[in-house]
């Protein structure tokens, strides 16, 4: 997850971008469901969801590319949610990089302020600047097909930065490049959208690219935002058993309410329970909890909301192990559990052995089960 200082929104502070109710059908196909969101001047948003769940049709409809069934687009103040992509103030970048193959890399970049009817001197300073920015200097004379993936990208990155736009909006950048060349990139973007400080929107199925990227994390799920939140706040309180699943690694165990801090799952009850959804005594529940958050007690000493397990396989992951255990406490359902090297050396893992799991109250989820 980001290490870096999310922008600072002042409670009486603008947004700079508004979404207000918006629905885009095609057809009878509702793709985007009574969308709202506020995005703040200087802010990274990651729209992340599975393929379908409306994410791009959102952001082509910021662009003008698709029109909304209903709703508005607001910019700096100003309703764009009619007007045509050529008179938006923005940026884009695709997957696809879209960049012109019969031309070089400075015509590329001199294209957009060309049909500005910027003066020759002053676009030949600007993609100067452009190529600076992006590491670039030297290859402005090459076409794109003599490019690595990964120097085609800085191209359509610097050529939706050419106008200096409000909003710079980048649809599955990162997807087509290899995974050395992804990571190495993805703190390329997030410096350089960070040291312009422009207002910048990114879509991406991949969990781990929001979770470094951005600011906020807006997850979508069927056309709709089922939530809203920092990187952390989305990986550590999910609000719906979508968003536990989708973001990270989860054990799910079904089970039933008791109380509303108390459930019951297989043979044992789980007490004191923090983060309950909506639950009523008797709903069939969900009780998750990360890999991670689980904890070893090899002893007799008895705790709360500890189970006996046994190691049903180990896999060993590099920085870690992952460890699956089969528990008669649950009725024989398994969990898997994170661990370091340090710890699984300290307790002798092995296949067959039985150890006492402990899930702290304050790490568990419950959800109503639909």
């Amino acid at each position: 997850m980001t290490d870096r200082e999310p922008v600072s929104i002042q409670e009486d502070s603008q947004p700079y971008l508004k979404i207000e109710q918006l629905t885009k059908k095609f057809g009878d196909f509702v793709a985007l469901q009574e969308i709202s969101l506020d995005v703040y001047e200087g802010e990274f948003i990651c729209f992340l969801g599975p393929s379908g769940c409306g994410k791009t049709t959102l952001l082509r409809c910021i662009a003008g590319l698709d029109i909304q069934t209903h709703g508005r687009v607001v910019q700096a103040e100003i309703d764009i949610s009619k007007l045509p992509p050529t008179v938006r103030d923005f940026g884009i970048v695709f997957q696809s990089y879209a960049l012109f193959p019969n031309l070089t890399v400075r015509k590329n970049l001199a294209y957009g302020l060309e049909n500005r009817r910027m003066p020759k001197e002053a676009i030949a300073t600007r993609v100067g600047e452009l190529l600076d920015l992006v590491g670039l200097v030297g290859q402005d004379v090459k076409y794109p097909a003599q490019l690595s993936g990964g120097e085609q990208q800085r191209v359509a990155l610097a050529r939706a930065l050419a106008t200096a736009p409000g909003l710079l909006l980048l649809d599955e950048p990162l997807s087509a490049l290899d995974a050395k060349v992804r990571s190495y990139l993805r703190h390329e973007v997030k410096e350089l959208q960070q040291r312009l400080g422009v207002t910048t929107i990114m879509v991406t199925h991949d969990q781990e690219e929001a979770l470094t990227m951005a600011d906020r994390v807006v997850v979508m799920d069927q056309g709709i935002i089922s939530q809203v939140g920092s990187p952390i706040e989305i990986y550590r309180a999910p609000e719906t058993k979508f968003v536990a699943d989708f973001i990270g690694t989860m054990n799910f165990l079904p089970g039933v309410m008791l109380e509303s801090q108390r459930c019951r799952v297989g043979q044992i009850e789980f007490e004191n329970l923090r983060r309950v959804g909506n639950p009523l005594p008797g709903d069939s529940i969900t009780l998750c909890i990360r890999p991670e958050e689980l904890l070893l007690q090899d002893d007799e000493i008895q705790a709360d909301n500890m189970i006996v397990a046994q190691v049903k396989s180990v896999e060993f992951l590099g920085a870690s192990y992952q460890v699956t255990f089969s528990s008669r406490d649950l009725d024989s359902r398994t969990m898997i559990a994170d661990l370091s090297p340090k710890l699984f050396s300290e307790h002798d893992i092995r296949v067959g052995m039985e150890l006492n799991l402990i899930l702290p109250a304050d790490r568990i989820h419950v959800f109503r089960s639909t």
